[in-house]
């Protein structure tokens, strides 16, 4: 027993090696901006090896040659012609994709180094030829005075990690077997991250965009609340549309009736009108409403309340599968989603409302909302596949389908257009299977007959006049219970996912993803995991979210979000909005740069402030965030669930031991249906404290200069050069871990953080402080400057002197 005891000790104590190998060794290409590389959009001339992906821009390839130019002016002709290539070496590393590592930036607490990390051989043949050039290089007086010193002043240059210094990594095959792809782990699941666009949400419904130009976004919560978010992630304290008196809804969790569905017309930039889906009820009398308002003369940022119309109106025979997506197509018409109408199977009529065209739900509609101020409130276009028939409603352009949930149009490659006007749907299956659906005029999505791939029910299901339409893709309830349909991603910054359809399960937390084979028509299936050990580490980005994936969204720009709480209650304020982030590639800097144009505010504005944390972990598998209590987790908001159904559904699997509230996201949540169970992260990465500092300064600046910037209420800002002096600047040094604050300086002298708030200003040190937050100061937040006026330090390790 005790050899038994040993060995599987030995083996557990591999393991544990072999998973910090793992973390160790994972790529994490990352740029000395804390963001991901880059495909140049040109060749670059002088650091040619990083024409095809890295961190050079061709403005910063020319700034490097200039550099370079200017070094073989100032040293000895014999001396450069032995040396040029390790100064063309050393300077082109800032075009590194493994820039960060190289220069020591994954840590944004510490200051950059002057030169890149070198392995150790290459480091001592330099030195035997060339040390007379590391002065020339680097203007860090420690590495001066080791100058004589070879074994010291190489230590000095050593990276920690001696897989990513110059030049091992370039033929590290970890580093570069998959360098500028999205990443996949060895289950195939690809590597994704998120950021924390917006949070304290009551089941955040929609969050749609008015196609403006102005880039605001606007998010729905269940209770019939819309609020406006401005570019810069501030919310408007008046909501802009508060329907909330009429919508039928209630906080138990489960409840799928409530605010479902809000779209913008595309001419809303001439005639200022929108159209919201909602529950609305009588006693025991249920419908859910299609409204038309109109944007208030006053306020680009509310609706005029008054200005409601009721467009259409269907009775609902029972309170779930009440549908709620609204979109407008390329063609200008308005598609609206409906449910079968609830209970078990559609059990209204011989075959169930979503196969009985006289019937409104279970459909795709499309109506015509144009020219509408006079006469009928909406039209039929001329095309609907069934106008001129007698036993159809006209405006049905597609039936079969159970409760889709989520839809979205394909905006087209942003280069050649293909795929636009694609209409993906999820569609909530019964008792075995969810399944997307590519819609298509006329279409029949099979339901009841089918669900997903099988026969639901049989005899319908053998009826050969039939002609169902079959899924693009089905997963059974192992896999999740309730698909929420997702996008096709065509945004600007993450290249790496164009094509790439994204959508969810709101019962298991599964991020999944769908490709096409161009070739064969065939989509491919992956699942989406946030990435392990440092493939999210970069500044603001996050590995875990909340399990109940509730939405999906596009911004103006198209960049993908998605929508999910910890608690499935409308009046729960659990809800959090994240952007997806692809970390292996990013577009060029400037490519994707957007100019809002400007919108009167006349609301207050609430400012945000990101909650969620980053988790170190070897995990890559999916893992959402516990539920904020103890209670378990239960059915979707929208679209509960029942328990029998003809034929006789799977057993409903007992509800799990309540967990008790954890502070903190796990990477992984519950599974529905059977799904896998994972592990929790045994480590993670502390958050900075409130009052820690940075230095961030230009490329090439030496160690212990730079822009000051403040960590404070779980953001990052600058701090205002008023009463700014040696100090305040002592106080910063003394933080970093510097001996010395050589000079206080100001005017931006070390470039303006304009991507980051202004978070002090007026700054009035004694010197002995902890951090700056024990000065004096005007607030957190509240200056009278401008980022013109952005303060920053010089610090050393020795005493500058008299």
């Amino acid at each position: 027993m005790a050899g038994r005891r040993a060995g599987a000790g030995a083996l557990l104590a591999l393991r544990v090696l072999w998973a910090l190998w793992a973390l160790r060794t994972a790529a994490h290409p990352q740029c000395l901006d804390f963001r991901p590389p880059f495909r140049p959009p040109e060749p670059l001339r002088f650091c040619t090896q990083y024409s095809a992906f890295g961190c050079c821009a061709p403005e910063h390839d020319a700034a490097l040659a200039q550099r370079f130019g200017a070094l073989a002016a100032r040293v000895d002709a014999a001396v450069w012609a032995a040396c040029a290539g390790y100064a063309l070496d050393l300077l082109c590393q800032e075009c590194s994709p493994y820039a960060a590592h190289l220069y020591d930036a994954e840590d944004p607490s510490t200051p950059l180094r002057t030169l890149p990390g070198l392995c150790e051989d290459y480091c001592l043949d330099m030195w035997l030829t060339c040390r007379g050039l590391f002065r020339h290089l680097s203007p860090d007086p420690e590495l001066w005075a080791l100058e004589d010193n070879r074994a010291k002043f190489c230590r000095h240059l050593a990276l920690d990690d001696v897989d990513y210094c110059f030049p091992r990594l370039l033929v590290n095959p970890n580093l570069n077997s998959n360098l500028g792809r999205v990443v996949a782990d060895a289950r195939g699941c690809l590597q994704l991250c998120l950021e924390e666009v917006a949070n304290g949400l009551r089941n955040p419904v929609a969050m749609v965009h008015a196609q403006d130009g102005t880039h605001r976004f606007f998010v729905a919560e269940q209770v019939g609340l819309v609020w406006t978010y401005l570019p810069d992630g501030t919310r408007l304290e008046t909501p802009f549309l508060n329907v909330s008196r009429a919508v039928l809804t209630s906080p138990w969790e489960g409840d799928e009736r409530g605010f479902l569905g809000l779209a913008f017309h595309p001419r809303f930039p001439l005639n200022g009108k929108l159209y919201v889906y909602y529950s609305v009820g009588v006693d025991f009398h249920e419908w859910i409403r299609i409204s038309e308002f109109r944007i208030s003369k006053d306020d680009q940022n509310t609706v005029d309340h008054r200005s409601e119309r009721i467009i259409l109106e269907i009775e609902e025979p029972a309170s779930n599968h009440n549908g709620g997506q609204l979109l407008f197509g390329d063609d200008g018409y308005l598609y609206i989603f409906t449910g079968d109408g609830g209970m078990a199977g559609d059990p209204f009529g011989k075959f169930g409302n979503a196969q009985n065209k006289s019937a409104l739900l279970g459909k795709v509609l499309r109506i015509d909302v144009e020219h509408n101020e006079h006469g009928p409130l909406y039209h039929i276009p001329p095309d609907n596949p069934f106008v001129g028939d007698p036993a159809a409603r006209p405006e049905v352009y597609a039936l079969g389908v159970r409760n889709m949930w989520r839809c979205s149009f394909d905006r087209g490659d942003p280069v050649t257009g293909t795929g636009r006007g694609r209409l993906f749907c999820g569609d909530v299956g019964q008792n075995k299977f969810e399944e997307v659906d590519l819609v298509e005029r006329g279409g029949n999505y099979g339901w009841r007959a089918r669900e997903g791939f099988e026969c639901y029910d049989r005899k319908l299901c053998a009826n050969a006049s039939l002609d169902d339409v079959l899924p693009i893709f089905a997963y059974p309830h192992k896999l999740g219970k309730s698909v929420t349909g997702g996008y096709v991603y065509r945004g600007c910054e993450y290249p790496n996912l164009n094509g790439l359809y994204i959508f969810g399960d709101f019962m298991s937390g599964r991020l999944m993803s769908l490709r096409e084979n161009e070739g064969t028509g065939q989509w491919q299936y992956s699942e989406i995991c946030m990435g392990r050990g440092q493939t999210c580490a970069f500044p603001g980005l996050i590995n875990n979210y909340y399990p109940h994936i509730i939405s999906f969204a596009e911004d103006e720009a198209g960049e993908l979000y998605f929508m999910s709480t910890g608690v499935p209650s409308a009046t729960a304020a659990q809800g959090v909005i994240y952007k997806v982030i692809d970390p292996s590639r990013r577009a060029p800097p400037g490519k994707c740069q957007i100019q809002p144009a400007q919108v009167k505010v006349r609301s207050r504005l609430i400012p945000f402030v990101r909650k969620e944390k980053f988790i170190h972990t070897t995990d890559s598998t999916p893992r959402p965030k516990p539920r904020p209590t103890a209670q378990a987790p239960t059915k979707a908001p929208r679209r509960r669930r029942p328990t029998a159904a003809p034929p006789a559904p799977t057993p409903r699997p007992a509800r799990p031991t309540p967990r008790p509230t954890s502070p903190t996201r796990r990477t992984g949540g519950r599974r529905g249906g059977g799904g896998r169970r994972r592990g929790r992260p045994s480590t993670a990465i502390p958050a900075p404290s409130d009052g820690a500092v940075r230095l961030v300064r230009p490329a090439g600046l030496g160690s212990g200069r730079g822009r000051v910037e403040v960590f404070v209420g779980g953001r990052w800002g600058t701090v205002c050069d008023d009463a700014w002096d040696a100090k305040a600047a002592a106080v910063v040094c003394r933080q970093l871990g510097f001996a010395q604050a050589v000079r206080a300086a100001k005017r931006a002298e070390f470039g303006e953080g304009r991507a980051l708030p202004i978070l002090l200003d007026d700054v009035r040190c004694g010197g002995s402080e902890h951090s700056l937050l024990e000065c004096a100061h005007a607030g957190v937040g509240k200056h009278n400057c401008g980022h013109e006026e952005d303060a920053g330090v010089e610090c050393s390790h020795q005493d500058p002197g008299p």
